[in-house]
């Protein structure tokens, strides 16, 4: 069965830095246009950023260019998201999320499958 599993997520202070990885089953990761999306505390799940299958295409929100960066490594069937300048905004369970299609959607309906989440919290 084909699974993502996000990890890297923890506590920061304001103005700090993360990395989230996504491992994904080997086999399978060439074949996905990957993204990270984010459920804040009591709000809905949002776009972060895309990637398409070759890695030559990516998409961020508004709220988070200039500060992070979506990248894979096919080698280790891992999809990256480093976050740098870190908000309390940021705040929210981070998930991962893939798609049979060449290129990455803002939709979060465009993807079949998700991984469980992983925490980051920004706070002083």
């Amino acid at each position: 069965q084909d699974q993502l599993v996000e990890s890297g997520g923890g506590s920061v202070q304001p103005g700090g830095s993360l990395r989230l990885s996504c491992e994904v089953s080997e086999g399978i990761f060439g074949t996905y246009s990957m993204a990270w999306f984010r459920q804040p505390p009591g709000k809905e799940r949002e776009f972060v950023g895309s990637i398409s299958r070759n890695g030559g295409t990516g998409d961020s929100a508004d709220s988070v260019k200039g500060r992070f960066t979506i990248s894979r490594d096919t080698a280790k069937n891992t999809l990256y998201l480093q976050m740098s300048n870190l908000k309390p905004e940021d705040t929210a369970a981070y998930y991962c999320a893939a798609s049979r299609s060449l290129f990455g959607s803002r939709n979060a309906a465009h993807y079949h499958l998700w991984g469980q989440g992983t925490q980051v919290t920004v706070s002083s």
